[in-house]
């Protein structure tokens, strides 16, 4: 497959997964795609995800960011947003959530991260978060939210978020698959005046 000027080509299907990987096979791709825009390089012991970054997914994850942002105001949370920076370990894992955050103070692993899954996954999806031991985590896909808790090493899906006990997830979901972006921040800040 060709790739042409700095872009993920169209035809794509936007999901590409290869089993069996070498760590210094991802390095070498990774250098090879670090010019071309609208691409993530996601490594998880063995298994290399090449995904591209939509439209739905880039409107999905800015709303969801600015939602938050607002609840944590309105809530007088004190946040650190990490936003999309690389975490990794040597050898097993190299990614980046498309939301992360840090509560009450600045941490190296993030409390809680978050992806917008468009396209579908795999099961390495949680499983990268678990070599970092990352507490909380959060699968947006089709309109729903999936939460979980890091517990004894394993991952056990709840219907409410640790981190942020008394944000309303159902509300959250609604918000997100409003049609104007100014409805959904309107409707967040009504429910928590």
């Amino acid at each position: 497959m060709v790739f042409q000027g700095d872009r993920f080509p169209e035809k794509m299907s936007g999901h590409i997964v290869r089993q069996f990987v070498t760590w210094e096979q991802f390095q070498a791709l990774e250098s090879a795609f670090a010019d071309i825009d609208g691409v993530r390089l996601i490594y998880c012991e063995g298994v290399l995800e090449i995904v591209g970054i939509g439209r739905t997914h880039e409107m999905t994850r800015t709303l969801l960011c600015a939602l938050l942002g607002q609840y944590f105001t309105l809530k007088r949370i004190r946040f650190v947003s990490t936003g999309v920076y690389t975490q990794s370990l040597q050898g097993r894992a190299k990614f980046q959530a498309d939301l992360s955050y840090n509560f009450d103070t600045e941490k190296e692993i993030s409390d809680l991260c978050i992806e917008v899954v468009v396209t579908s996954g795999n099961v390495a999806k949680l499983r990268k978060y678990q070599l970092l031991e990352v507490p909380e985590v959060w699968l947006w896909e089709d309109g729903k939210i999936s939460v979980f808790w890091l517990r004894s090493g394993d991952y056990v899906q709840s219907s409410h978020s640790l981190c942020l006990p008394d944000l309303d997830i159902e509300h959250l979901e609604q918000c997100l698959l409003m049609d104007s972006q100014l409805d959904a921040m309107l409707a967040l800040a009504d429910r928590y005046k």
